[in-house]
């Protein structure tokens, strides 16, 4: 195998690459075994005629396109090994000669990985953030808390008021005719809590259990259903139910119910404690954060687009999945903040720009600090691993392919070159 490199442009290398005759024939063997079953040739039964009789039969140009496979995947990815290339995307291929009995000569096209110039990374002055939690803190935790292990009871005796929960039947009308999503049984509302159409909820305030009401909304112009935009509408509601949230008193029964505690003096320490070390955690990262884009910021770096739009894919991915555990999905939230993947994409191209550069100047600078991940550290990680996914190391180990190894690995190298970088940088 021969192989001619030319740079064409920035980041961008095209690779000439010979491969021997004797080679692509075997290539072409390989086809003609993979699809000799779809071949059906007079005189023979299906799948037994010679490579020979159908070449002669269809034309040689019939196993051309597995044959290339097979000969240019091998060629390639030996090619990019053996000259220390990394793509950051899929080759554009181009064949300039094939035939049977002639060498194949292809060209393969493809993004590479930036080279990365490195500015000031050690010592780098970076504000970190004091941790202060208060007795506000304290007792604004508590509140929560309370909040959460309130009990809702039911009420009889009054008309609803702001922060009721109130179950309601609601049937909506524009200009008499109903619309799709106006109307359910059974809903549960709280008052003042801006889930419904602006005006709606404070309508509600002042009316009795198994009071009917109409009651007259207009939806916001950028409502996200364009058929009700901006219209009038009448909804017809049935107060079903009137519940109201009874905050437990915070004392030291409090304490004892919602916590291991005894008194309400130690379970405040004890928050105090745990707001301390998330404040301290959340501090850390921040400072990690700030040192990692100002080695960053210090490099320089010529980012191939498809780089960005990668990490930008990555990103939507991330998000979707977030959103289907909150019950939906990205297409939809999308269509609520009234936006298309497009304004989506490029909202976030700043962010996913940042995130490509940090992650090649760190790739960067564990190179040129000589930072590996040793057997015993990637042995520790399996380990955790498999904790996390409750099976014994040597079972998950049969899962793991290549890539999978290779980004655990690199997962530890980044850490230990971000710990490096906080480590020798100046609070």
């Amino acid at each position: 195998m021969n192989v001619k490199i030319e740079k064409p442009e920035k980041n961008v290398v095209k690779l000439e690459i010979t491969v021997d005759s004797q080679v692509f024939e075997e290539c072409m063997d390989k086809a003609f075994n993979r699809n000799k079953h779809k071949f059906n040739i007079p005189g023979f039964r299906k799948g037994k005629a010679p490579r020979s009789i159908v070449e002669r039969y269809y034309g040689e140009q019939v196993l051309y396109e597995d044959a290339i496979n097979f000969a240019c995947g091998d060629a390639y990815n030996k090619a990019i090994d053996d000259n220390g290339l990394e793509p950051v995307d899929r080759p554009e291929i181009d064949i300039i000669q094939i035939g049977s009995g002639q060498d194949l000569i292809f060209t393969a096209t493809v993004t590479v990985k930036p080279e990365v110039e490195l500015g000031e990374y050690k010592g780098l002055e970076v504000e970190k953030e004091e941790v202060k939690v208060t007795e506000e803190d304290v007792l604004a935790e508590l509140n929560r808390v309370a909040e959460r292990n309130a009990k809702l009871i039911s009420v009889e005796d009054r008309p609803v008021q702001n922060g009721d929960i109130v179950n309601l039947d609601y049937e909506g009308s524009i200009d008499g005719v109903p619309f799709e999503g106006g109307a359910a049984k059974g809903r549960n509302l709280e008052v003042g809590s801006g889930a419904f159409i602006p005006g709606f909820e404070e309508q509600m305030v002042g009316l009795n259990l198994n009071e009917e009401k109409e009651i007259s909304v207009k939806f916001p112009e950028d409502y996200h259903s364009k058929d009700v935009a901006g219209k009038e509408a009448v909804f017809k509601v049935k107060i079903n139910e009137i519940k109201y949230r009874q905050i437990p008193e915070i004392n030291d029964e409090f304490a004892s119910d919602v916590s291991e505690f005894e008194t309400l003096e130690e379970y405040k320490q004890d928050i105090l404690k745990n707001l301390t070390r998330k404040a301290q955690e959340a501090a850390d990262r921040k400072f990690e954060n700030a040192v990692v884009a100002k080695a960053a910021e210090n490099a320089s770096c010529d980012i191939p687009d498809v780089m960005v739009e990668s990490r930008l894919n990555e990103m939507m991915r991330q998000f979707d999945m977030t959103l289907r555990y909150q019950g939906l999905d990205l297409p939809s939230y999308l269509q609520i903040m009234g936006m298309d993947a497009e304004k989506f994409r490029d909202e976030y191209r700043e962010s996913a720009l940042k995130d490509v550069k940090a992650q090649l100047v760190l790739e960067k600078i564990a190179k040129t600090e000589g930072i590996e991940a040793t057997d015993e550290e990637y042995a520790q990680e399996l380990e955790k691993m498999a904790e996390q996914y409750r099976q014994p190391v040597e079972e998950m180990k049969k899962h793991l392919h290549e890539d999978d190894i290779e980004y655990i690995k690199n997962s530890i190298i980044t850490r230990k070159t971000v710990a490096m970088l906080v480590e020798n940088a100046k609070a």
